[in-house]
């Protein structure tokens, strides 16, 4: 029982904090100390920003904030980063406040956006404030969740977008993931946002126990709390690691290539031990499907006969709304054979529904192991007992890369459904390169700072014009965190810039030679090193030129080599690829040895390229056909051909020789009177020192001047050249065209504009528009090796057009310093074109130019949906003229069916 005192706190408590003790009285648990104090603070009346854990409850922090501002009779948004997880929060408003009260704009949905609370993503708030929309009055909440965003490179702008343009009288809730640099976020939003209370936890409600998976054996990773804390790995299983290093080499050398893990193997182990339902993280779309695919055919099966029932009725009531005809294609039979026995794929390849029904069923407890790619981690509710890692490497799209620590505690913060498991389980997959003192390393480390991806665009540029001027503009950039993080950073430059002019000093007592002045000797050495650089370099570009010269003479049929890069060897010239649009050098398309077909890049060929022999190359070979290459590499296989000479080039050596320039300066040097220093080479060894540092002094003072005001400086070049372009008057106004780039929310904003001005889609049918906006969203997971076939006609003429605007743009770009306008993708031309037309998805899907096979339905989906929305900007875009703009609208609706416009509506 409490005592009088206790009791008389308590009163005292709520007396102070109404709206606090009625939202605590409402849940069905108790505060955790971080949420409290957070949620006290807003009552206050000061914004947050609460950096905890993943699965810790941050957002009962945010759903404070939608309390308060439906208790006082105002407005709350809710933003989150991905539209699923909008519209899981949407769900989630709406059990709680009912329907009338809640509504949802993601770009797809627009419901009830009159509600006093409204969840949107971010990118919707961001185009609010610019168009000044009246739904933004009576707002007295922002909550933005996963606001760890705004270090993306791609979308994070939008978020510092929004944070700087609220309005003051909105309190702001910032969610994030745990970041090392907590307090330098916090005192930027002070900045801008006014008094910030900053609530850091780094608690966890469910214990995570880190593991390593060896053979069938699970070794715990800490023997204990304070290892973990040290680092320190358990002896044992160190000792099993070196040991299974031996069986590996030993085995290796009698077996070849070591298999993977064996997935079926992973999960039954982890069903015995009692750690399902299970996430297990494969960075390979591909990977994840046939990690399904293995345990199917081991005949693996986690659900009982209820279960089955019960994940049928689901799936077919989820799924109904699918074209029976589209099925198929689809792989819903062996989807839904995954389903019943509890297993299932989730990657952006998979249709979206599917990935809806699939996190639907794991939260319910019938799915119990599902195999991801990281998308799954970005904040989804999808809670697991125990979450596995296959690899520690995952591809960004550019390279295979290893894991952050960050990445590795956010994708294991998935392990403890709080509520459910009393602890939390991850466990790492083990291979003979993996260490797992690397392991622990990840496990361990707790700095995850959060840097700003902000850069000014063409569409923020004239919006920010428009609402406040030019000078203000600049002001508004100067405030935001990537110029607050730069100006930071500038301190500690400026102090080693002061440490190596000291150094510099003492170097210089230490040149000092009796003989005469060594700075004036040194200076004849370093242009001879200059001199002998350009000459090589000189040299390189002739033969670099040769080369390309003797690729254009090269014929279909000629064998050549291939020096260097990835696929270095005998290789059949397919075709030269001399003169392919949208490429500045030839890309010959070849066949190699090991039955590989693609473009390579001249810069593989670093000498004039001779043909070694011919063969005959079929008039119908289709190098897409495993049979056509395999029988064209046989051919090839069958010449006689010496192998490349492995002895070492000497046109290096021969370039600086025979210079008249070269020879005059050494012959300076050697009647300089410090040439006879019998101290010579130990003074100049000094020099060397001292020009080093010297050089990269100044190195470190560029960087002070280019990030002091670098945002502003980068802000009057966009300025300048929308000015040139006739979006911003020379007065500093916005122009009619100005207006049109305003209201374009793009990647690629100005060159959208700049096809509407120039009229490129004013002649266009439906189809053809769809298929000509795409190449202006599409970007390919992975760098094709060849450009992409498009339809004739009206598509191809506005396709080069869109090209030769984008060719004339970087041009203006490069001669002001910028790099905002991405290269074009014509790869989605041909789904989109067909789709539009009406053909069925099988032919859809099949459609997709490149070796790598057909287009994932979910890809299609994604990327057509990005479509819909530049058509619909397109629809309502004020510079259009009519005839695109009722184009646009035929566009849209010849789009929205199947399975698209099952995704639109959910």
């Amino acid at each position: 029982m409490t005592t009088p005192a206790e009791r008389y706190e308590a009163a005292q408590r709520r007396a102070q904090r109404p709206a606090l003790t009625e939202f605590a009285e409402e849940l069905d648990f108790a505060l955790d100390p971080f949420q409290a104090e957070a949620c006290d603070a807003l009552e206050r009346g000061t914004g947050v920003l609460v950096c905890a854990p993943t699965g810790a409850g941050k957002t009962v922090v945010g759903e404070f904030a939608v309390h308060l501002a439906l208790r006082q009779g105002r407005k709350c948004f809710y933003t989150t980063p991905i539209k699923a997880l909008s519209n899981q929060k949407y769900n989630d408003l709406v059990q709680r406040y009912g329907t009338e009260r809640v509504g949802l704009l993601t770009g797809d949905n627009a419901i009830n956006g009159d509600a006093p609370v409204v969840v949107m993503t971010t990118e919707v708030l961001r185009n609010m404030l610019y168009a000044g929309s009246a739904t933004l009055q009576g707002l007295s909440y922002v909550v933005m969740d996963e606001v760890h965003y705004l270090a993306d490179r791609f979308r994070g702008a939008v978020w510092e977008e929004v944070i700087i343009h609220l309005p003051d009288s909105v309190t702001l809730v910032s969610l994030s993931a745990t970041v090392s640099n907590a307090e330098e976020f916090a005192d930027w939003l002070v900045t801008v946002r006014g008094e910030t209370t900053v609530v850091v936890s780094e608690h966890r409600p469910v214990p995570l126990w880190q593991h390593m998976l060896i053979d069938r054996r699970m070794f715990d990773l800490f023997h204990d709390a304070e290892a973990a804390q040290k680092h320190d790995v358990h002896p044992e299983l160190l000792r099993y690691h070196r040991e299974m290093l031996r069986r590996v080499e030993l085995a290796g050398s009698r077996n070849g290539r070591r298999k993977g893990p064996y997935r079926p193997e992973i999960v039954e182990r982890l069903d015995r031990e009692g750690l399902l339902p299970a996430i297990l993280f494969i960075f390979s779309r591909a990977g994840c499907d046939a990690a399904v695919q293995q345990c199917l055919a081991a005949g693996l099966r986690l659900t009982g006969p209820d279960e089955r029932v019960e994940i049928r009725t689901i799936v077919e009531s989820r799924t109904k709304h699918i074209p029976s005809e589209d099925l198929q294609v689809l792989g819903y039979w062996e989807w839904l054979d995954g389903l019943e026995r509890g297993l299932a794929a989730h990657h952006a390849g998979m249709l979206p529904a599917f990935k809806e029904v699939v996190e639907e069923l794991f939260v319910r407890g019938l799915v119990k192991a599902v195999f991801a790619t990281e998308t799954l981690a970005l904040g989804i509710n999808m809670p697991a007992r125990c979450v596995v890692l296959e690899r520690l490497v995952k591809y960004n799209g550019e390279a295979h890369v290893d894991l952050t620590p960050g990445e590795y505690t956010q994708l294991t913060g998935r392990a403890g459904r709080r509520g459910i498991d009393v602890e939390g389980h991850a466990v790492v997959v083990w291979a003979p390169e993996l260490d797992p003192r690397h392991v622990a390393g990840l496990a361990s480390t707790r700095t995850y700072p959060l840097r700003s991806s902000f850069r000014p665009s063409y569409n923020m540029a004239v919006n920010l014009v428009a609402s406040v001027g030019i000078s203000a503009a600049r002001e508004l950039l100067e405030s935001s965190f990537a110029q607050f993080q730069a100006d930071r950073s500038v301190v500690g430059l400026a102090r080693q810039v002061q440490r190596n002019v000291d150094t510099i000093a003492t170097y210089g007592a230490e040149t000092t030679c009796h003989l005469g002045d060594f700075d004036e000797y040194f200076d004849f050495r370093v242009r001879i090193a200059e001199r002998e650089r350009t000459i090589a370099r000189q040299g390189a570009q002739q033969r670099r030129a040769a080369a390309l010269e003797s690729i254009e003479r090269l014929r279909p049929g000629d064998v050549i080599r291939v020096p260097t890069g990835r696929r270095a060897g005998l290789a059949i010239i397919i075709d030269p690829g001399v003169g392919g649009r949208g490429f500045s050098e030839p890309r010959p398309l070849v066949l190699t040895e090991d039955r590989w077909a693609g473009r390579i890049s001249g810069a593989d060929f670093t000498a004039a390229v001779e043909p070694l022999g011919r063969v005959r190359v079929p008039k119908q070979f289709n190098y897409r056909s495993a049979q056509d290459r395999r029988d064209l590499a046989a051919q090839l296989r069958r010449l006689e051909i010496e192998p490349a000479s492995r002895g070492r080039s000497r046109s290096r050596s021969r370039d600086v020789t025979d210079d008249h320039e070269l020879d005059q300066l050494r012959a300076a040097m050697r009647r300089h009177p410090c040439h006879q220093c019998p101290e010579r080479e130990e003074h100049a060894r000094w020099a060397e020192r001292r020009w080093r540092l010297e050089r990269d002094t100044e190195a470190l003072r560029g960087k002070v001047a280019n990030r002091t005001g670098s945002l502003a400086r980068t802000f009057d070049r966009v300025c300048g050249l929308l000015t040139d372009r006739g979006y911003l008057s020379a007065a500093g106004t916005v122009t009619d065209a100005g207006r049109t780039l305003a209201r374009i929310w793009s990647e690629t904003d100005l060159l959208v504009a700049e096809c509407l001005r120039r009229g490129v889609w004013d002649k266009l049918g439906a189809a053809d528009l769809a298929a000509a906006a795409s190449i202006l969203v599409y970007e390919a997971r992975r760098e094709s090796d060849d450009r992409a076939s498009i339809p004739r006609g009206e598509v191809s003429d506005a396709v080069d057009a869109t090209l030769q605007l984008w060719s004339d743009l970087r041009e203006d770009e490069d001669s002001r310093g910028l790099q905002l306008t991405r290269e074009l993708d014509l790869g989605f031309v041909w789904p989109v074109y067909r789709w539009a037309r009406g053909e069925s998805l099988t032919k859809v899907l099949g459609s997709v130019h490149g070796l790598e096979g057909d287009m994932p339905a979910g890809d299609f989906v994604r990327w057509s949906r990005q479509v819909l929305d530049l058509l619909g900007q397109l629809a309502d875009a004020p510079g259009a003229s009519d005839a695109v703009r009722r184009t646009a609208r035929q566009a849209m609706a010849a789009m929205t069916r199947g399975v698209l416009a099952y995704s639109v509506m959910a």
